[in-house]
């Protein structure tokens, strides 16, 4: 039977010598796995996940109690987030979509029939904003807030709900999405 190593010659490079086959073992489980991959030049950019607009914006129609609108919104916008969270600090419900722009921007869009205040509360995460003026389009007013440190808020009041678009989107952009919420027909729950 061999005899354990005195413990005066145990060191570093025994120690190393423990771990390499660890390591070993550790990397070839994640290649078979497919977990790991080495790209000389860093990453690259994914494919932008695509949600079905309309048949979130309807399935919001048919579960909320206050009118939803689908913006048509141009063709190479992509829809790629919807959910429905609850506004904090207000007893209502809020349908928010998001879209990524050709140049890479993020714009979302909520909609809901909280108040303007706690829309915008929740949606700034407690931000402070500031009223910065007033954008027209499509003959809907909105209210354009900004805060150190946020994306622009533009709120405007459409009767039974108010909708609020934020993200990284350009001025052009906002107006966009602005008009086309403005002009968009409200869905007919089913």
């Amino acid at each position: 039977m061999a005899e354990k190593k005195p413990r005066i010659l145990q060191n570093n490079k025994d120690m190393a010598w423990s771990l390499i086959p660890l390591l070993l073992a550790c990397l070839v489980i994640a290649a078979i796995a497919g977990q790991c991959s080495l790209r000389v030049g860093g990453p690259e950019a994914g494919q932008v996940p695509r949600i079905d607009l309309g048949a979130s914006l309807q399935a919001d129609a048919d579960a909320l109690d206050f009118p939803i609108r689908r913006p048509e919104v141009p063709a190479e916008w992509i829809p790629n987030s919807a959910s429905r969270p609850a506004v904090t600090g207000a007893d209502a419900v809020a349908s928010t979509v998001g879209f990524v722009t050709p140049a890479g921007s993020y714009l979302g869009l909520t909609q809901s029939d909280a108040g303007e205040e706690e829309l915008l509360r929740f949606r700034a995460d407690g931000a402070r904003t500031d009223g910065q003026g007033v954008e027209s389009t499509a003959g809907t007013e909105w209210v354009v807030y900004r805060g150190e440190d946020t994306e622009p808020f533009w709120i405007a009041d459409l009767g039974e709900s108010r909708a609020l678009i934020t993200g990284s989107g350009s001025q052009d952009e906002f107006l966009t999405l602005a008009s086309a919420v403005a002009s968009a027909p409200v869905l007919d729950p089913r």
